[in-house]
């Protein structure tokens, strides 16, 4: 899958289902800077696995701190 398609469905979800404004979804933007705590982290996901069909481990997550390293992360998952 395209990186520019990975960023399209994240940031959908994220506008619609946690009610971030489109102008906040920077790639350098942090979690925090976006105003997503650590259980709203937990349902983005939740989301991630089902929209793109992925397994994803706590430990996997832990150098991804912005936005842009989120949508890298998924985009090498999907595609290795």
């Amino acid at each position: 899958m395209e990186k520019n398609v990975i960023v399209s469905k994240v940031n959908e979800f994220l506008i619609d289902e946690f009610e971030i404004e489109e102008e906040d979804l920077l790639p350098e933007a942090t979690w925090k800077e976006m105003g997503i705590d650590s259980l709203d982290f937990v349902d983005i996901v939740v989301v991630v696995e089902t929209v793109f069909g992925l397994v994803i481990k706590g430990e996997d997550m832990v150098g991804v701190k912005t936005l842009d390293q989120f949508y890298d992360f998924i985009h090498l998952r999907l595609n290795s």
